[in-house]
């Protein structure tokens, strides 16, 4: 209705602009009595009077008709013009009322409504992705915690039940393994929670000195496996927080163990500067394992194994599912980029790539 009465005053508006410019330059007709150019006609011409109270006559009835035009003329283009909006509007309810899953997708010509409903389209996608996998790690997570104190209860349920036949030694063991699991989880929950709200301290560094630390961490780990490590260690200097980037590359060196062939496997760790942006540093770790989908990005979210949602049946293999999900955290709080790559023959190459200093 703003529209439609906006519309119509503009209208009408310029209509009587244009009436009065064409009143005002009739009063410079001579008032003299006029007469017709041909004599022989009967009558006389009008006179400057006449000519002037019929113009304001004819002015009147127009400015009722531009009127009346710029009334209805303006509903209809206020509605063409509204409805993209309308349609926008609609979707943001059902937004509101928790349905994501609605697009508004309006066709045509590209246009400030067209780029706004892209826009609008996309934000829906994100937010229904952060949403879901928002769902996603909470009943995760739950089942993690849950999981350690379930079994807890059962053993001690079964020990009070029947006090005298227990293994003591070996209840207490296996309550102390299931417990530190427990706080492993909780662990690395908090430090997730800490990465998305609380900037690194950064300072300068090298990953080749991050990746050997850690490779001399892990070597003992990768001889029990049977896992031959090659490195091709370069300078690669970045700045970034030490305790930080020692713990993204330590997971990556586990990831890599323990997802790797049962045996005769390998595990490859190389840094250096990106050839194609001199200003970057790498760091990559590839390892042979199972075949593995296109697709791989997935694997950074919480609690998401590379088997899927269950755990390895085998204790020394088993993961908590959080491993990429915290690198991912902190590549993200170092304004770097993280790359997950199957490899055709089977096995992962992880890619880090961090700027040489970080934004404050």
């Amino acid at each position: 209705m703003k529209l439609t009465l906006t519309y119509a005053l503009f209208v009408v508006v310029a209509g009587a602009f244009t009436l009065a410019v064409i009143y005002l330059a009739m009063r410079f007709v001579p008032n003299y009595p006029l007469t017709a150019a041909n004599p022989r006609d009967e009558g006389g011409a009008p006179s400057r009077q006449e000519i002037l109270e019929t113009l304001l006559e004819a002015s009147g009835i127009t400015l009722l008709l531009l009127a009346l035009v710029g009334v209805g003329g303006g509903w209809f283009i206020a509605g063409r013009v509204l409805r993209p909006l309308q349609d926008i509007t609609r979707a943001a309810r059902r937004a509101a009322d928790g349905s994501l899953d609605h697009r508004v997708g309006l066709t045509g010509p590209r246009d400030e409504f067209t780029d706004l409903s892209d826009t609008f389209d996309t934000m829906l996608a994100r937010l229904q992705r952060s949403f879901d996998a928002q769902q996603r790690f909470a009943a995760n997570a739950s089942h993690e915690l849950r999981t350690p104190l379930a079994i807890n209860r059962t053993m001690l349920d079964v020990a009070t039940a029947d006090p005298d036949g227990q293994d003591y030694p070996r209840l207490v063991a296996r309550l102390r393994e299931t417990n530190q699991r427990g706080i492993e989880v909780t662990d690395a929950l908090l430090q997730l929670s800490v990465l998305e709200n609380t900037p690194p301290t950064t300072q300068p560094l090298d990953l080749a000195d991050t990746g050997s630390e850690a490779l001399d961490l892990v070597r003992e780990e990768a001889g029990t496996r049977d896992v031959t490590l090659f490195t091709d260690i370069r300078p690669a200097p970045a700045t970034g927080d030490v305790v930080l980037l020692r713990q993204l590359t330590l997971n990556l060196l586990h990831n890599a163990l323990r997802h790797n062939l049962p045996t005769g496997g390998s595990l490859t760790l190389t840094t250096g500067v990106d050839p194609a942006h001199p200003g970057r540093a790498v760091l990559t770790v590839s390892n042979t394992g199972p075949l593995l989908p296109d697709t791989v990005d997935h694997l950074t979210e919480p609690f998401l194994r590379g088997s899927g949602r269950l755990a390895e049946k085998d204790p020394v293999r088993r993961g908590h599912g959080l491993g990429l999900a915290i690198v991912a955290g902190i590549v993200r709080a170092h304004h770097g980029d993280l790359l997950l790559t199957p490899d055709p023959g089977g096995g992962l190459t992880v890619r880090v790539s961090l700027p040489a200093g970080v934004p404050a």
